[in-house]
């Protein structure tokens, strides 16, 4: 009776030898690209999503440098710009600031054009001309939200076509549940 369940046992070995040398092989990584394959179709809008995030990133790093937004210097040019245009000093300044276009010049311009009216007419001027220029400071920022809110999702599509497929597995072989490797495929899609 021993000699019979040795038996057995190699019999079992080497019958489940070549599918699980071939299972192996096929889930095998190497490196990343496998890891896209094996993830199905949704990497594909993933990697998109992922192409336009960093691109917005680099995008608003370069126009949001402070040399951009905020030159240094700006405000001790145009004081100094005022203080040597004699009795012109509204004029001397709106020049100066349309000469240095950046955003903080854009702010201030209002503020140099209404130069001498009552304080609330130039604090609303200078406010409209801020919210104009943080608009534009903001651009492409709801595209970076978007797509932080949609990759998720995507990630959790592609967890549930993986898991189908695998269940699939499961319904289309009964002999499926005990073994691993004819569900890695689709559990390596739902990873």
């Amino acid at each position: 009776m021993m000699l019979h369940d040795v038996l057995m046992m190699v019999l079992a070995q080497t019958s489940d030898a070549p599918a699980q040398n071939s299972a192996s092989s096929a889930t095998q990584i190497e490196s990343v690209w496998d890891f896209i394959v094996k993830g199905g179709p949704v990497m594909v809008p993933i990697a998109i999503c992922s192409l336009v995030a960093l691109t917005v990133v680099f995008e608003r790093f370069i126009s949001l440098r402070r040399a951009r937004v905020a030159p240094r210097g700006f405000a001790d040019g145009l004081k100094r710009a005022m203080q040597n245009a004699g009795g012109n000093a509204r004029q001397a300044g709106a020049e100066f600031c349309r000469r240095n276009d950046c955003p903080l010049a854009r702010v201030f311009l209002p503020a140099v054009q209404h130069l001498g009216e009552s304080r609330e007419i130039v604090e609303r001027r200078v406010k409209e001309a801020g919210e104009r220029e943080i608009t534009g400071l903001r651009k492409y920022l709801r595209v970076l939200s978007v797509t932080a809110s949609v990759s998720p999702l995507l990630g959790l599509l592609g967890t549930i076509f993986g898991m189908i497929a695998a269940f699939q597995t499961v319904a289309a072989s009964g002999e499926a549940l005990g073994r691993t490797e004819l569900l890695a495929r689709g559990i390596y899609q739902a990873m």
